[in-house]
This record gives structure tokens, sequence and C-alpha cells, in this order.
């Protein structure tokens, strides 16, 4: 059975940094592009970031750029979220997403994880 676990979720004041990490397990992930997603109260779930198998590629959404960085361990199932310079408006629900191709982007993703809160204080 699939399973992504998130950690390092938490509060944390605006301007500060937090690591998210997400590690993947119950089948082999080759060739699964990996990515973040968030969910604020009331709103749709939006995509933040995605990187490719290789870790040679990388997508994010304009909101972060600049400001968020994933990364992917070298056993390629664990993928990282470094967030620096958090706003309030960065606060949400943060889920792992997993899927085979190139990027785990827009269309969603085949597998998630249950989500790590990240809440930004003002």
């Amino acid at each position: 059975q699939v399973q992504l676990v998130e950690s390092g979720g938490g509060l944390v004041q605006a301007g500060g940094s937090l690591r998210l990490s997400c590690a993947a397990s119950g089948r082999t992930f080759s060739n699964y592009a990996m990515g973040w997603f968030r969910q604020a109260p009331g709103k749709e779930r939006e995509f933040v970031a995605s990187i490719r198998w290789s870790g040679s590629s990388t997508l994010y959404a304009d909101s972060v750029k600049g400001r968020f960085t994933i990364s992917r361990g070298n056993a390629r199932d664990t993928v990282y979220l470094q967030m620096n310079s958090l706003k309030p408006e960065d606060t949400a629900v943060y889920y792992c997403g997993a899927h085979p191709g190139l990027y785990c982007s827009g269309g969603g993703c085949r597998y998630w994880g249950q989500g790590t809160q990240v809440t930004v204080s003002s």
C-alpha cells in the first residue's frame, strides 16, 4: 500500500522558515514526480512546487518562486520543501503528492499524503 507521510509543519512568525519532508513507501517510485500542494481554509487545493524523478528539473507556483525550494533525497523516495520568508498567506495544510510522469502539478497527483499544517503568524 502506497503511503506518503508529511512532517515538519508548525507555527512560525512571518519572515521565518520551515522545512517540510515527505517520505514515500509501498512501491517503487521510479520515474515518479513528486510535488507539494496546499489548501487554505475555504479555498481550493493549489499547486506549490514539483520536482522530476531525476531531480534535474523543478516547477514552482509564481506565489512561492524565490522563497520556496523543492528537492529530493538521494534515494528519490523523499521530497523536501524548504520555505523561507514565510507570509501569513502561506498558511495552509500542505500535501505531498506523487505522480507518474514529468511533474505532479496542475492536474493533481495519483497519490497523496494526509497533509501537515503550516501556520504563519503576522
